[in-house]
């Protein structure tokens, strides 16, 4: 255990807690400067306060959003093989504590000898781990508070066991293509020579079909884009007029991503930290990317990083594709 770990304990289970301290975000920063930019940007990862985070699970559970439900479905037809391939007693990084019917799915599968959990949230990083670790007795859990998008090493100098990576719900997409490249490298060299990857990765398809996944009747997504700006108003003091923003959703076939924005409605000036930001009608805030992918595509892509693709598994449609990955 690192000098930094302490134990926390759920019931008889035991998480083994490492914080590496990562560097919060500068938020306000990093919105005045998105802001300022000729074409108005924010960040993705600011979606994700608690009526995010809420938000986020009703999109999940929609008709129209097909991908985490696939991906579920394709994990459990398949999870043993992706064992067989990731290795029995490995020791598996989770990247981002996420869906844990997901990540719960692939443990009953594979029955790690060590499961270790890294999010930059301390308080849904521990919650998570110690709800898996009373789930799975006798699962050696080690929870690390990092940021997966940088560097960082393991805590644990465990070299006695395999190891392995899950990444699931094509969060790489949401990486500029040469980012992804960057950040599966450093996923490479964190799991060393013959350490695999499985990642989720959406697939290209019917533009109808992309479209509506991020334009749900509902407007549950729709809510969940206006509340980043709801966000920047109470904890930043900007003066975001809801009404006056819609949301926008659409595949841009040229990058094959998915685009999110939010629209302004009307000529406005919007007010923060001192510094006033005009929108002319029709200007957009751009919130998020989601890239799509072809099987050789993606294939391509991470090669490029330093893996080389073993198998891939997809479900009957051909919506989306969970892919194990060979480092070195």
């Amino acid at each position: 255990m690192s000098d930094g770990a302490m134990r926390a304990e759920a019931h008889t289970a035991t998480v083994h807690f490492h914080d590496l301290h990562p560097t919060p975000a500068d938020m306000r920063a990093e919105v005045l400067a998105g802001l300022a930019l000729p074409r108005k940007r924010l960040s993705p990862k600011f979606f994700y306060d608690a009526e995010g985070s809420r938000l986020f699970d009703a999109i999940c559970e929609l008709p129209e959003y097909y991908p985490t439900r696939t991906e579920i479905g394709i994990l459990r037809h398949h999870g043993a093989e992706m064992a067989a391939r990731l290795g029995r007693e490995a020791l598996l990084v989770e990247l981002g504590s996420g869906s844990s019917l997901k990540i719960r799915t692939l443990l009953t599968a594979l029955r790690p000898a060590v499961y270790m959990p890294v999010d930059i949230s301390k308080e849904h990083l521990l919650a998570s781990a110690q709800a898996l670790a009373a789930a799975f007795p006798g699962l050696v859990v080690h929870a690390v508070c990092a940021d997966y998008s940088s560097a960082f090493a393991l805590p644990v100098d465990d070299h006695e066991h395999p190891r392995a990576a899950f990444f699931p719900g094509s969060s790489v997409g949401n990486f500029e293509p040469e980012a992804a490249v960057r950040f599966l490298a450093r996923v490479g060299e964190l799991l060393g020579p013959g350490g695999r990857l499985l990642i989720g990765v959406d697939l290209i398809k019917d533009k109808r079909r992309l479209e509506a996944a991020y334009n749900d009747a509902d407007g549950v997504t729709a809510a969940f884009n206006l509340n980043l700006l709801a966000r920047i108003n109470r904890e930043l003091g900007a003066d975001f007029d809801l009404d006056a923003f819609r949301h926008e959703a659409f595949f841009n076939e040229t990058l094959s991503r998915i685009e999110m924005h939010l629209v302004s409605t009307r000529a406005q000036r919007v007010e923060l930290a001192g510094q006033g930001f005009d929108f002319a009608e029709g200007e957009s805030i751009h919130t998020e990317c989601s890239y799509k992918y072809r099987i050789d595509g993606f294939h391509a892509l991470a090669a490029e990083a330093g893996f080389r693709a073993e198998q891939v598994w997809i479900d009957p449609e051909a919506l989306f594709s969970v892919h194990c990955l060979v480092w070195g």
